[in-house]
């Protein structure tokens, strides 16, 4: 999320009242050595192992029944059967803004209603964030952990850096926060970490660095779950900085079941950014944990064209996403019209913005 979009939030909280409310494809894949998982070439699942969306609750049971402890097989996100999957779903906004958009009934809709697989739990790190109280922070954080799991939904612990840039900056309390979220979801097979949401400022250099001190701090807790990695240029895989995936592939992080992270917004990143994941995808293993239907800065109209070419990419390549933002900020990319959260209606299509309308209609119809 940029730092517009940031100010664009704050505004909204103060008038609705928030808590009311590039690499060859052949180029292996580092993997650690102790990890469980078969090794698999760097390249696309074969195709008598079809990739598949998750099947609507009503018929196969919730997401996380159908598909259990995931992990990561070649560059494919797995289910627990070993077959590639892609899930679907939705990102809160700040916590201390929208804390009102995360409720029982809304959540509820995004299960059933909008037929979702999963919910990215936003947790900003400044801005009025985890710094300011860190164990109620964390007690909000595993509060929507249990109720994801409730539903069936996926749980993306996203750790909201964005100002300063350079994760690093938030190292010790990277590995506070993980240390404690992880111990105690250790045994949930819902939960994705994602340790830092847009890297932006440094290199590829600065943010591997930080990965690899961070996910040991996981893994001592929990060695089974996915692990999202930011990427440089505010997790554009350094497109956005004028660099490309191949730095990754040339010096990928030390460490097995990890996923890295793209993010776009549709109406500013278009046809460049999109070959580039192309490219990517055929020798890392991506997840689209944010991206907007909107401008960069989370506003303006909805871009149908260039949102609709995304998605057709995404489903292609069976790579996952979380859409920005399920709350009733005001701004084009926020899912409920402003109010919403003040109320109780939430399932349907009445309260929508064009985006979540949008939104809704790809996750339902896969």
């Amino acid at each position: 999320m940029s730092r517009w979009r940031f100010i664009a939030a704050l505004a909204v909280a103060v008038t609705f009242g928030a808590t009311a409310c590039a690499g060859p494809a052949s180029m292996a894949i580092w993997v650690a050595p102790e990890a469980a998982a078969p090794s698999a070439p760097a390249g696309p699942a074969p195709a008598t192992a079809a990739a598949a969306t998750t099947p609507a609750a009503e018929t196969r049971g919730t997401p996380v029944a159908a598909n259990g402890q995931l992990r990561v097989c070649g560059v494919r996100l797995c289910n627990q059967q070993g077959r590639p999957i892609q899930l679907r779903g939705m990102s809160t906004h700040g916590l201390q803004w929208f804390a009102g958009c995360y409720r029982a009934a809304s959540l509820t809709a995004l299960a059933e209603d909008w037929r979702a697989d999963l919910l990215r739990i936003a947790m900003y790190v400044q801005e009025g964030g985890y710094e300011t109280d860190p164990a109620g922070f964390t007690g909000r954080v595993n509060k929507l952990v249990d109720q994801a799991e409730s539903r069936g939904l996926y749980a993306i612990v996203d750790f909201h850096t964005l100002n300063p840039g350079d994760p690093n900056h938030n190292l010790a309390r990277a590995k506070t926060f993980f240390r404690t979220v992880s111990a105690r979801n250790a045994a949930k097979k819902n939960v994705i970490y994602e340790i830092a949401n847009e890297p932006n400022g440094v290199g590829w250099g600065a943010v591997k660095s930080y990965a690899e001190q961070v996910i040991p701090v996981i893994r001592a807790n929990d060695p089974d779950a996915v692990i999202i990695v930011g990427t440089r240029g505010w997790s554009s895989l350094g497109v956005s900085d004028g660099a490309g995936f191949g730095e990754i592939t040339a010096d990928p992080v030390r460490a097995g079941n990890i996923m890295y992270a793209f993010h776009f917004y549709a109406a500013t990143h278009r046809d460049n950014y999109r070959a580039e994941v192309r490219r990517a995808a055929a020798a890392l293993p991506l997840f689209v944990s944010e991206f907007g239907t909107v401008g960069a800065d989370g506003g303006g109209a909805v871009d149908v064209a260039s949102s609709t070419a995304w998605l057709d990419l995404l489903d292609q390549l069976k790579i996952g996403y979380a859409n920005w933002t399920f709350s009733d900020a005001g701004e084009g990319s926020a899912a409920f019209k402003p109010g919403t959260c003040a109320g109780s209606t939430f399932a349907g299509t009445r309260m929508l913005t064009e985006s979540g309308a949008f939104i809704r209609s790809r996750i339902r119809n896969r």
